[in-house]
């Protein structure tokens, strides 16, 4: 089975994000853009405008072996329709 959502992201710039109705996750690398929207919507009970993802790497590490390849993974921006929040976000 895939994942969709791994984990929600959270750092000083997602949460001033998280203001404008903007909430970021780590996603699946294989994951589309309408099985985030859905994912979302199941999961939270709010209703998505739009979704943004982008590809990142980690950098390359050191070992006894050599160089070791970079690891991907995606992230995805999604953008809630006006007066929706993510409880998960606000903090306790």
């Amino acid at each position: 089975m895939k994942t969709i959502l791994k984990s929600p992201l959270i750092t000083e710039k997602n949460t001033m994000l998280a203001e404008a109705g903007v909430y970021v996750f780590e996603v699946g690398v294989d994951a589309s853009k309408p099985e985030i929207k859905e994912a979302v919507e199941k999961g939270f009970s709010v209703k998505v405008k739009g979704v943004r993802t982008v590809v990142c790497r980690s950098d390359m590490k050191y070992s006894k072996f050599g160089l070791t390849a970079p690891k991907k993974w995606k992230k995805a921006f999604v953008q809630l329709a006006v007066g929706q929040k993510i409880s998960l976000f606000e903090g306790a």
